[in-house]
Parts: C-alpha cells; structure tokens; sequence
C-alpha cells in the first residue's frame, strides 16, 4: 500500500521543554504518551501512544474502573476530576486506592481539552 507510513502505536517527536524521562507521560501538541527513552528537550523521543501504563496520579484520590483520567499539564499528575486546564488523556483499567501514588491509565493517544458545563 503506498500511502502507509507506520503502524502508529509508537511515534517519534521532539522532545518537549524540560525533556524526557523514560516511562513518564507527556504531552506533545495534541499527542499524549509514554516516552520510551530519556530525552533532552528537542531530541527526537518515541512516545508509545496507547497500551496500559502504571502513571503518577493525584495521591489522595480512588480510582474506579473505568474512570476518566485528566493530566495536569504542568505536573504531569492523573486525576479522576474534570477541572478546567487538565485535558483528558485515557481510562482507569483497574481500582487505584487513597492513598497512592500510581494507577492503571489506557491512553488515547492524544488529548482533549475539558468541557466545563
């Protein structure tokens, strides 16, 4: 097929300002995902784009299955809560206890903005 480029899963881009750390969540345009390596800002960085990651979530919080999950841009944190300036990033996939420090997120893939009724 011609017009296929690549499977999709994982992708390149330059690494955001502040850098990569291999395993974190980041936030590239649009583009949410785990990056594969440690990058400095600008080096070209692979981001797996969906799957089931262990990610930082706000620690005083219960996760239920199926859950939304926002990021807080800034810290890079997972919330169940909607708020304006987090964008929505993926899925609960297992019960995240208060309190801890990490739980299950199925990524999107790329990020939306929160809608504030």
């Amino acid at each position: 097929m011609k017009t296929f480029i690549q499977n999709g899963d994982c992708i390149t881009v330059p690494a955001p300002a502040g850098g990569t750390v291999s395993g974190q969540l980041y936030k590239v345009g649009a583009i949410i995902g785990v990056a594969a390596t440690t990058e400095a800002a600008g080096d070209p960085v692979v981001l797996k784009l969906d799957g089931v990651f262990g990610l930082t979530k706000t620690s005083a919080q219960a996760w239920a299955v199926g859950d939304l999950l926002y990021m807080n841009t800034s810290t890079r944190a997972l919330t169940n809560v909607s708020a304006t300036g987090l964008v929505l990033v993926g899925v609960s996939t297992d019960v995240a206890v208060n309190p801890s420090a990490t739980g299950a997120c199925r990524l999107n893939g790329v990020s939306a903005p929160v809608a504030v009724p």
